[in-house]
């Protein structure tokens, strides 16, 4: 095992060294033997190796030492170079009015200015670059130039300062000995240091003061002015109770001279000056305001009530300040209060006279409603006394028709008077439906009603009357349901599409359901003349037409009335939309209904063509007690070839009945017979002793509780005017060969 001559772990020049040592030690040694043997030889050969080695060894510590030079230059270069910055930066935090302090991250101080704590001189001695901000803070602390607050000691400040300081900027005042200022701010740096600014505000604190006070003079001034112009009595008290301000009328109010209302009066003094001039509404009212005044808590608004005298009443009003001082304010109150007793007066006099007044109410609501029952009999007599003679004169118009006796001359005048009646009943008709909107004698039915079937409905009944004029009518068929009442839906539609065929001269009525949102919106349209925009309201009225030129058998201007009363019977919105010399829409709003949510009215079968000869050999018994319609409608059912048993009432029809002892095929009834008698009694009597036998009321009574028991009992029901085609096809239904109802 060999072992190395130097270490290689110690530095080059070391190495050297020993390596020289060696090599004289072993040179020294051959030249002192003098030995030329092959063991000195071999000496020499490892000096002169080791001197090799010395030599490259020599080479490498040369070029290690450049490098070293080298990087030493560069250090020093980077030296000076930071010493400049750190000079340079010194430099321009001095030229910095405010005092400038920064410390590093870890809170230590890195440099300041002059500037910094120059306020603060005894703190400014110690402060040392490598200073901790914890130090700083507590050197400040005990600065004998640092004001304290009443109450606060140096530890205090010191939590309340680090509190601040964890904060990313903050900014704020430091009060100092002599009324100075210090503001200071500070700012954390990207590295997480802090930059602190100090600045001297002393001047601009001062400035704001003056500014303050003065302007707080000029409040005050305002404010005094303001109270001696008010019509209150104010005094204002402190927090220990003493006056600091008041205004004139409280002088006159409390009946205080002037000269005795000085700046400081305790409350209590006060109160000893009015004590002979006023007494309180309520006695206990001068202990509640004593303790009032006297209370350390909180105090909540007081109101009480004194007097002067006996005609002078005062309102007074206190209310706690924010500095625990307060407020009263006192309030003239006698006009109100003797206000206050007069309307007390006056009331009971009122309520006497509303009690009189009531009574009479009573009476006259007794009177009208007296008057609202004779009206709403007026309107059934009126139903069946101006019906009855019009639906004769119609029977016998039709019992004449196609006569041959009649004469071609003679088939135009019956064609007139059939026209004229029609216009009679139309207007009767309309008439009545206006008296029984305006009574609230309409009965309604709501249900979901199909659309569709009122729609086909109008759509044959209008056809004929638009083909005549020439006009193009469409009327779309719809499939939602609605909920409304089927027979006012009908008329309001009726009267609608009427009006739009009435007035229109050339091109088209359509007729169209739109739906809405949670609505279907039916809306008729026509090329017609339109409505001036003034005439829009006037419409709606009654006797209002707009082609002043119109016949009355265009009628009298009552269905537009009809439909703006039933519309609003039903809740169903209607809207117009007019242009004049273009034309007019009405849009009426109607609520959906599911099919599935109720009952639904059901679309008729169509009925077919059937002549009056199926008819033949028909036996009919005819109760009616008036002799011109009982007349008129026995030449009719026999000019269809039925053949007519016809009564008075319902005793003459049993008694013939049982005398001939044939049974009819179908009874026709009149619903108001003589005596106090129905058609529905006498068909009960006939049912009772003949048997089940269609049969069919013939009434002007259109109230729903009559449809109701008609169809209870299996009754068909046709109203007056009669019109001969609609009896002739109810007929047709009911005659032998027709189902028969049970």
């Amino acid at each position: 095992m060999t072992y190395p001559l130097v270490d290689p772990n110690e530095p080059l020049e070391r190495q050297r060294d020993k390596l020289w040592k060696i090599a004289q030690s072993l040179m020294t040694r051959v030249e002192q033997a003098g030995d030329y043997s092959g063991a000195g030889y071999a000496h020499f050969q490892r000096a002169v190796l080791l001197e090799e080695q010395v030599r490259a060894r020599t080479r490498d510590l040369e070029k290690t030492l450049d490098l070293l030079n080298e990087s030493n230059q560069r250090l020093a270069e980077a030296n000076r170079e930071a010493e400049r910055a750190r000079s340079d930066l010194a430099n321009a935090i001095e030229t910095i009015q405010e005092g400038f302090a920064l410390f590093d991250p870890d809170g230590r101080l890195v440099l300041c200015n002059s500037r910094f704590s120059r306020q603060l001189p005894d703190v400014q001695k110690a402060l040392r670059p490598g200073i901790t901000f914890d130090d700083y803070v507590a050197l400040v602390s005990r600065s004998v130039h640092l004001f304290l607050p009443g109450g606060e000691s140096s530890g205090d400040w010191v939590d309340r300062r680090l509190l601040r300081h964890r904060d990313e900027h903050v900014v704020f005042n430091v009060a100092l000995i002599g009324d100075r200022w210090l503001q200071v701010s500070e700012q954390r740096t990207n590295d997480g240091g802090t930059v602190i600014l100090q600045t001297d505000v002393t001047d601009m604190i001062r400035l704001e003061r003056k500014e303050r006070e003065r302007m707080l003079d000029d409040q005050a001034r305002i404010i005094r002015a303001t109270l001696d112009h008010v019509d209150q009595g104010v005094a204002i008290f402190d927090s220990d109770r003493r006056l600091v301000g008041w205004n004139q009328r409280l002088s006159y109010l409390l009946a205080v001279p002037s000269n005795q209302l000085v700046f400081g009066m305790r409350f209590d003094r006060l109160s000893e000056l009015i004590a002979d001039r006023i007494t309180y509404a309520d006695p206990v009212q001068r202990g509640v305001l004593a303790a009032w005044v006297a209370d350390e808590g909180p105090r909540g608004a007081l109101r009480l009530e004194i007097e002067r005298g006996k005609d002078v009443r005062i309102d007074v009003f206190a209310q706690e300040t924010p500095d625990h001082g307060f407020v009263m304010s006192f309030t003239d109150v006698t006009a109100e209060r003797n206000a206050i007793r007069a309307l007390s007066e006056v009331n009971e006099t009122l309520e006497q006279r509303v009690t009189e007044r009531t009574l009479a109410l009573e009476d006259a609501l007794g009177v009208a409603e007296r008057a609202n029952a004779s009206k709403s009999r007026f309107v059934a007599a009126a139903s069946h006394d101006l019906l009855q003679p019009l639906s004769a004169a119609k029977l016998f118009l039709s019992s004449v028709d196609d006569s041959p006796e009649v004469g071609p001359n003679a088939s135009d005048t019956l064609q007139r008077a059939r026209n004229a009646l029609g216009s009679v009943e139309t207007i009767l008709g309309a008439l009545l439906d206006i008296s029984k909107l305006d009574a609230g004698l309409a009965a309604l039915e709501v249900t979901a009603v199909p659309l569709d079937v009122v729609l086909h409905t109008l759509a044959e009944e209008f056809a004929p009357l638009a083909a005549k004029k020439g006009l193009k009518l469409r009327i779309v068929p719809s499939t939602v349901v609605v909920r409304s009442d089927p027979a006012y839906l009908r008329r309001i539609l009726q009267n609608l599409i009427a009006n739009a065929i009435r007035y229109t001269e050339t091109g088209r009525v359509l007729v169209g359901a739109r739906r809405l949102k949670r609505a279907v919106r039916v809306e008729v349209w026509d090329t017609g003349p339109g409505i001036p925009p003034d005439q829009r309201e006037n419409i709606f009225k009654e006797f209002q037409r707009l082609n002043r030129l119109a016949s009355p058998a265009d009628g009298m201007g009552l269905g537009l009335a009809i439909v703006e009363r039933a519309c609003a019977l039903l809740g169903h919105p209607i809207g117009l939309v007019s242009e004049v010399g273009r034309g007019s829409g009405f849009l009426v709003t109607l609520p959906l209904q599911s099919a599935s949510s109720a009952t639904m009215v059901k679309v008729p079968p169509s009925r077919p063509e059937r002549s009056a000869d199926a008819l033949a050999d028909v036996i009919v018994l005819l109760i009616e007690n008036d002799d011109d319609v009982r007349l008129a409608m026995t030449r009719q059912l026999e000019k269809w070839g039925l053949s007519v048993l016809d009564t008075r009432g319902g005793d003459e029809a049993v008694a013939l009945l049982d005398e001939i002892g044939i049974a009819p095929d179908i009874i026709i009834a009149d619903y108001h017979l003589d005596n106090d008698t129905t058609g529905l009694d006498a068909l009960a009597r006939l049912h009772e002793s003949q048997g089940r036998i269609p049969s069919l009321i013939v009434t002007a009574n259109r109230s729903p509780d009559l449809r109701r028991d008609c169809l209870r009992d299996g009754i068909r029901i046709l109203y007056k005017p009669l019109d001969p085609d609609v009896l002739l096809a109810e007929l047709d239904e009911m005659g032998p060969g027709a189902a028969r109802w049970t």
